[in-house]
């Protein structure tokens, strides 16, 4: 809001537009949500949907969490259902409105006002918010393996710091690479994505089981991979990590 507030007042209609649309796609994350309620047999109130509309429709659900938490007889597989939910779309609503905002203001700092506080400070923000996404994502994988508790703190810090370290390089390798080269960062990144889609098609994962499904999955999948590495196999990962390492570097 900020942002969006900053370039309105000083009339950089274009980078108010851009950063208008970045707001765009985490709707979809709240419309899923919307249809996770009324499937979880929640029907849907004003509230509710004024809420989503606002795109506060996760904070609803962190609070739900807490609730089932607080719950002295709140079952423990009721809990692990609302905090997968949450962390699932969290994650996908990171992925689609945090990760373009802030390639965005990235772009913004770098080439166009070096100087400017509100973007450097939105672009910093969105790097630990799409972070800590990926690390709620990987706490609730780690939580669904059986017989695992819950990882201690300076392991959830020392993941949050390499999920940190790979998405400020990546963003900033690929805004530099805009800054000298244009639009050419289009074809890198093309390539990039389809060899992910590929590799991923590869390794048949059985996420998903319609094959026209299948397909745009991997596709999705290869685009996100351009940033950041999410295991979607079960099973040891290294192999693929390194895989995934060598080809990105």
């Amino acid at each position: 809001l900020c942002a969006i507030i900053h370039y309105l007042v000083r009339g950089q209609l274009g980078w108010f537009g851009l950063t208008m649309a970045c707001l765009v796609p985490g709707y979809a994350a709240q419309l899923l949500s919307i249809l996770w309620f009324r499937a979880d047999g929640h029907a849907p109130g004003c509230c509710l949907l004024a809420l989503h509309l606002l795109q506060l429709g996760l904070w609803k659900r962190y609070w739900d969490v807490l609730r089932a938490a607080a719950k002295a007889g709140g079952g423990a597989g009721e809990l692990l259902a609302q905090l997968g939910d949450v962390c699932v779309l969290r994650l996908l609503e990171a992925l689609l409105q945090t990760l373009p905002h802030l390639l965005l203001q990235t772009y913004v700092v770098v080439a166009v006002d070096p100087a400017g506080f509100i973007p450097g400070v939105s672009a910093g923000l969105s790097l630990l918010s799409l972070a800590w996404a990926l690390v709620s994502y990987s706490h609730f994988t780690f939580l669904l393996k059986p017989g695992h508790l819950s990882p201690p703190a300076a392991v959830i810090l020392c993941l949050l710091l390499w999920r940190t370290g790979m998405l400020g390089t990546r963003v900033l390798a690929l805004v530099l690479f805009a800054r000298l080269y244009s639009f050419w960062v289009f074809a890198v990144a093309g390539v990039h994505w389809l060899l992910m889609s590929f590799w991923l098609g590869a390794q048949q994962t059985d996420i998903v089981a319609q094959p026209c499904r299948w397909r745009l999955f991997n596709c999705l999948l290869g685009a996100v991979y351009i940033f950041c590495y999410i295991n979607v196999r079960p099973g040891p990962s290294r192999t693929r990590v390194v895989v995934f390492y060598a080809v990105s570097t």
